[in-house]
């Protein structure tokens, strides 16, 4: 029989590179303690995880991730470390990585559809830098945006995305739609010839647009937006990154009313 304290599902403990082999295709990468913790923390299906040294996994999630500590318990199989480092793309310090069932799209378009929001939506349009995508996932999750949304070829699931996000796209509804199958709601778009942003109350069912640093909004989304807004930025210099940006907008959103109080 099984020791739950050990988490090892007979398959897993008996041929744990195969069953996480089995797995993988259609499975949620997530590289790292804290995308596994945070996963975890909101709910995540989790289907296997495996570390690379059982008793440093448990002692971190007894200094940082007390809430979830049994739970990691359960479900952490050891293995070699050049077993693990096999199975994923680029080890992570931590040598922790698991398999998450990635949440269904239909739940995903509920929530970010769901009326009346209490927070907006951030929708990147095209961006290109997967580890920018990932970090503004981690700035919505922590101001709690109803969501994040792109358009465009980037996959927000790619597992470098994921691991940007530190497994926070759990705590969020990410998904990339369309600039014509946008939730509804007030367009407000980021764009150096807009409003400046201090003079404005960003309402919680704003959907949030920024362009790449490249290139800008493009005209399909500028098109659907209902207002143009600008960042205060001193003369000359061309753009703020990504996350940047998203950073300062959320940041003005909650200050002006949005987004609970930190406790």
């Amino acid at each position: 029989m099984d020791d739950p304290a050990r988490g090892t599902a007979p398959e897993t403990a008996a041929d744990p590179v195969s069953a996480w082999r089995r797995l993988a295709g259609g499975a949620v990468l997530l590289d790292g303690f804290h995308a596994l913790k945070h996963a975890v923390r909101f709910g995540a299906d989790v289907s296997m995880a495996l570390t690379a040294d059982r008793a440093a996994t448990l002692a971190l999630a007894d200094e940082l991730a007390g809430d979830v500590r049994d739970t990691l318990a359960a479900l952490l199989t050891e293995v070699p470390h050049e077993t693990y480092a096999a199975l994923v793309p680029r080890p992570h310090p931590t040598a922790v990585a698991a398999l998450a069932v990635r949440p269904s799209r239909a739940g995903n378009l509920e929530r970010l559809a769901h009326s009346p929001r209490t927070a907006p939506v951030v929708v990147l349009d095209h961006p290109r830098n997967l580890g920018n995508a990932g970090a503004v996932i981690r700035l919505a999750a922590g101001f709690g945006a109803t969501g994040v949304v792109t358009t465009g070829t980037l996959d927000p699931w790619h597992p470098t995305v994921v691991r940007g996000g530190a497994g926070l796209h759990f705590a969020t509804a990410v998904e990339r739609l369309t600039a014509g199958e946008l939730p509804p709601g007030p367009v407000f778009a980021l764009d150096p010839e807009g409003e400046d942003i201090r003079s404005l109350k960003l309402p919680d069912d704003a959907l949030l647009a920024f362009g790449s640093e490249r290139s800008g909004l493009s005209a399909e989304l500028r098109a659907r937006a209902d207002r143009l807004v600008a960042l205060p930025m001193r003369p000359q210099v061309s753009s703020y990154n990504l996350a940047t940006s998203v950073a300062m907008t959320l940041y003005h959103w909650s200050a002006t009313g949005g987004a609970p109080r930190a406790v």
